[in-house]
């Protein structure tokens, strides 16, 4: 498994999201971590970035669903 040479940190700041949320998302897929400083698999990164862009477009969507109304 290759690393990814990004850290819990790095995503955090590059999605404009807390620390506090990666860690979250880390521990819901069963990552280890130690500190925010941890460089992730390859495999772990894409798994925590793909969860934080599902959540952001699930999000995005229902805003929008819920501004239409049906006649």
């Amino acid at each position: 498994m290759g690393f990814a040479d990004l850290s819990i940190a790095e995503i955090a700041a590059d999605y404009g999201i807390p620390v506090e949320k990666v860690f979250s998302l880390c521990n819901q897929l069963g990552i280890a971590y130690k500190h925010q400083k941890t460089r992730l698999a390859l495999e772990d990164a894409k798994a925590i970035i793909f969860q934080i862009l599902s959540e952001t477009h699930s999000k995005g969507t229902s805003d929008l669903m819920g501004d239409t109304e049906v006649i």
